[in-house]
């Protein structure tokens, strides 16, 4: 266990820092900040002075460095529109961008897990039919489409729920909703299939042949070993919903992280992009490493050394 965290730490040092090459170049080249801040009519000596107080005259692997050797103590600078520190910024949004991820993640796992034992053991009948066509809808309508659908419908006709914003619990129901029903289709196909895989395997008839409660059956002998494939794709819903929450928050005009840093790209606000894209990284890192460590636990069969 620890040879392996070991290597999962110099790992995602690896990953971090090629991230941040590659966030940096692509930030930085995308455009002059500075003539998105200043006045159109500032003249040219007034926007060096300004280039140069804000440190962006230097060349690219001067300032490449330099932003290096200040990210590893986890400075990033300040905004550049807002002025205050990157970081701080970027922490202060993450919570709501966590608090929608999570939820999101919850309701599907609550509601589609089960739905998929179900449907594995009610294959080819009415009920398998219905609801993996309908996983199946809602894995395939875009995301964007069904949060504008459910404004019109929720907010602007029948006036039950806020349309965007944040503050409450209504706030939260449209766009955690919106999530959750893209992340069932997945989750649901995925248990289907893999608990099918299971039920189908010897010693689950045997334990049936001995007389064994169904009940017993499944949730005993098959349940735990079809969750690999079903905790992998929860894991992959983390890292959509943490990291491709865009959409949902621009919709919705929540403040969460994602919205933060597409106006943050749209501002070439270098630090805020910087920030936010290590911090999204680090969670991301996090959640591989716990689902990696749970097939361990499931399966004691499996080795992470």
């Amino acid at each position: 266990m620890f040879a392996y965290l070991t290597r999962r730490l110099l790992l995602s040092v690896a990953v971090l820092f090629g991230l941040s090459l590659l966030v940096f170049a692509m930030v930085n080249l995308s455009g002059d900040p500075v003539r998105l801040l200043l006045p159109p009519e500032t003249s040219a000596a007034e926007v060096a002075r300004f280039r140069t107080a804000m440190g962006l005259d230097d060349p690219l692997p001067v300032r490449y460095v330099r932003f290096l050797s200040h990210a590893v103590r986890l400075d990033f600078g300040a905004s550049i529109q807002l002025r205050d520190p990157a970081l701080e910024l970027v922490a202060q949004r993450l919570p709501a961008t966590l608090a929608l991820a999570g939820l999101a993640v919850a309701a599907a796992v609550l509601i589609g897990v089960p739905l998929g034992v179900l449907t594995a053991l009610r294959r080819n009948t009415p009920w398998d039919t219905v609801i993996t066509s309908l996983a199946l809808v809602g894995q395939s309508t875009p995301v964007f489409w069904v949060g504008v659908m459910s404004i019109l419908l929720f907010a602007v006709e029948l006036r039950w729920l806020p349309s965007s914003g944040s503050g409450t619990w209504r706030h939260l129901v449209l766009p955690v909703g919106t999530l959750t029903l893209f992340l069932l289709g997945g989750l649901v196909r995925v248990t289907r299939t893999s608990m099918l895989e299971v039920l189908d395997r010897p010693y689950v008839r045997t334990a049936t042949s001995k007389g064994q409660l169904r009940r017993v059956v499944v949730w005993k002998h098959a349940f735990r070993n079809a969750m690999i494939p079903v905790v992998t794709q929860i894991g992959l819903q983390m890292r959509f919903v943490i990291g491709g929450s865009v959409i949902t928050e621009q919709v919705f005009a929540y403040p969460g992280l994602g919205r933060l840093l597409v106006n943050a790209v749209y501002a070439r606000d270098y630090p805020i992009v910087e920030a936010g894209v290590f911090l999204v990284a680090l969670i991301l890192i996090a959640v591989n490493t716990l689902v990696d460590l749970s097939y361990a636990w499931l399966n004691p069969k499996v080795s992470i050394a």
